[in-house]
């Protein structure tokens, strides 16, 4: 797990390092794997915040689908870079959550992506739209300065 702030920042910062599968034959990340990233990088804020996503599909039988992803490349990471992911709650509501990404070089502070992912809570059983389960929905409101 990252290194999370809810008090200070609102942020939850995830390290990687780029593995060499996930490089292109030029040798820089291909660029589906930030989406990866921002998985792993909303795994790590959900636990910050004091739950495992598996524990809410399982114990409140919801999930969190993702409804939209966006991401804005400004340089290339490279094999063996050390990379940051600064992950932020903008948005929470009580179907829905909106996720931002900061994705930087560690070592040099370079910004290499930014985005932006949008979910809806669903019933895992028959997909419709749900609300957050109040616990949850009550762990993560810290998190961000939205009702």
């Amino acid at each position: 797990m990252g290194d999370c702030r809810p008090e200070e920042t609102r942020t939850c910062d995830s390290r990687l390092r780029v593995r060499y599968a996930e490089t292109d034959q030029m040798g820089v990340v291909y660029y589906a794997n930030y989406l990866v990233w921002m998985e792993i990088a909303r795994t790590d804020f959900c636990i910050a915040a004091g739950f495992r996503y598996r524990t809410l599909e399982v114990d409140e039988g919801v999930a969190i689908a993702v409804a939209e992803a966006t991401c804005r490349y400004r340089a290339p990471a490279r094999y063996d870079d050390e990379i940051l992911v600064r992950t932020r709650l903008d948005r929470l509501r009580r179907r829905t959550l909106e996720f931002t990404y900061d994705i930087r070089n560690l070592d040099s502070g370079q910004a290499l992506a930014e985005g932006r992912t949008v979910h809806v809570v669903v019933g895992i059983t028959d997909s419709r739209p749900r609300s957050m389960p109040p616990t949850y929905y009550d762990l993560l409101l810290p998190w961000t300065q939205s009702d």
